[in-house]
């Protein structure tokens, strides 16, 4: 190679000419597959956290689904009169969602404890989270009536 160099450099050897390609350019629209979302919508509870967080064990989950379904219908009924610890009240739902993967009911709480500390109207917030806790019941008693 060292050789090839001296030859080239002393003009001994021709350079070639760097060559163009002309090409058309055929346009043409694809129909792509829609991707996937990136993290992605199981439902109303992601049972893989869920699982992660009761080590596999299938009777702590069913223990856990059922409390949850119970105390999320306790606080949203509390919650609709938006008494003076509804910020408390939506604050232990959201960590309580967060911990069985119910992340839309979470994302909820949080937006309605976040107008909450805003003091501004949560009657919006507070409308999607007993939508999304609604869902979420209805999850989890599909969940524990199956077996």
């Amino acid at each position: 190679m060292i050789v090839w160099r001296k030859f080239l450099t002393a003009g001994l050897l021709p350079v070639p000419e760097p060559r163009v390609i002309t090409m058309s350019l055929h346009l043409e629209r694809i129909n792509w597959m829609p991707s996937p979302p990136l993290v992605p919508d199981d439902g109303p509870i992601d049972m893989a956290h869920l699982g992660r967080m009761t080590l596999g064990d299938l009777s702590l989950e069913r223990e856990v689904l059922a409390m949850f379904a119970g105390q999320s219908a306790g606080l949203v009924e509390a919650l609709a009169g938006l008494p003076a610890n509804a910020a408390t009240l939506a604050h232990t739902l959201k960590g309580s969602a967060r911990a069985i993967g119910a992340y839309r009911v979470a994302e909820a709480a949080e937006r309605l404890e976040a107008a909450l500390h805003d003091d501004v109207d949560a009657s919006e917030a507070l409308l999607e989270l007993g939508d999304s806790v609604a869902e979420a019941r209805v999850a989890i008693d599909a969940m524990l009536n199956r077996s």
